[in-house]
C-alpha cells in the first residue's frame, strides 16, 4: 500500500503550531521543524519542535522527534521510540521499541536502543553496541568507545 500525500499545505494546528505532511512518508511535521525531501517520515510519525531530520533518515511507526533533537545520515527512529532534547542520532544508528533518547545523547554508528532502555545527558553510544531492556546509560558515560 503507497502513501500518496495530495496537500502540503498546513494540514492541522495543534497548540498554535501549524503541521503539514512531509512528502516523504506522509508523516506529520511542525512548521518550526526541518525535514529534508529524502528523509523518510511515516504516516504516524511525528517531528515536531524545532527539530532536524536530513539525509536519508528514517522516522516511523508511532516514533516522535521533538525539541532540538536530530536525526542524519542513514539513522532510523521508529516503533515508539522518542528522541528529544539535543539529542543526535546519526550513522546507520537505530532507535526503537519504547527506547528513548533524549539531553546531549549520541547514538552514531551502527549502534542501536531499543526496548524500553533510556540513554541521556551527554552519553555517547557507539560502534555496534546495542543498549536493551530497561538499561539506563546517562551522564557522560562512553559505550563502544
Amino acid at each position: 500500500m503507497g502513501v500518496k500525500v495530495l496537500f502540503t499545505g498546513p494540514a492541522v494546528d495543534i497548540d498554535g503550531v501549524k503541521y503539514h505532511h512531509h512528502p516523504n512518508g506522509s508523516g506529520l511535521v511542525a512548521e518550526t521543524a526541518f525535514v529534508a525531501e529524502t528523509a523518510y517520515i511515516g504516516p504516524f510519525a511525528k517531528i515536531c519542535g524545532n527539530a532536524r531530520v536530513s539525509d536519508e533518515a528514517f522516522v516511523f511507526g508511532n516514533a516522535w522527534v521533538f525539541d532540538n533533537a536530530e536525526v542524519c545520515d542513514n539513522a532510523q527512529v521508529f516503533a515508539n521510540a522518542k528522541v528529544f532534547g539535543k539529542a543526535k542520532i546519526c550513522g546507520n544508528a537505530k532507535v526503537y521499541g519504547f527506547a528513548s533518547v533524549f539531553g546531549n545523547a549520541k547514538i552514531s554508528d551502527y549502534a542501536e536502543v531499543c526496548d524500553f532502555a533510556e540513554v541521556s545527558g551527554s552519553a555517547t553510544v557507539n560502534l555496534t553496541t546495542k543498549v536493551s531492556g530497561k538499561s539506563k546509560i546517562t551522564g557522560d558515560a562512553l559505550v563502544g568507545k
